[in-house]
């Protein structure tokens, strides 16, 4: 049980840390902090509410990783390094894909609310 309290913990720690530094961080805590209100309105379903705040959830973890990836990145060196570019632009693209695929839950929700579809 110590273990995984010293993980929340530090998780914690991670967590207060990127929100008071990263903006993408910043700026994605407060799309989970609109979801839920809005979901809980826009879920036609217990189930959809679930899949609403976790397609957020999802790109929070995704844009954790990729704070992650750039951090050890600029661990080991800040001088430009093709391989390290690589890994960052990865770590990019990871969010671009994350966030399309919660705008299309988002987007299918509200045109199920709407019109019915979906």
């Amino acid at each position: 049980m110590d273990r995984i309290i010293k993980a929340f913990y530090n998780s914690m720690r991670a967590l207060n840390r990127l929100a008071r530094s990263e903006k993408a961080v910043q700026q994605e805590l407060v799309l989970l902090a609109l979801s839920l209100p809005v979901g809980w309105f826009l879920a036609q379903s217990w189930a959809g509410y679930a899949l609403l705040v976790g397609a957020v959830l999802f790109m929070l973890l995704i844009e954790v990783l990729n704070t992650a990836v750039e951090a050890a990145c600029n661990a080991v060196s800040r001088d430009f390094n093709i391989d390290i570019q690589l890994a960052k632009d990865c770590g990019s693209l990871a969010v671009l894909i994350a966030g399309i695929m919660a705008a299309a839950v988002w987007l299918l929700a509200i045109a199920g609310r709407l019109w019915g579809v979906a």
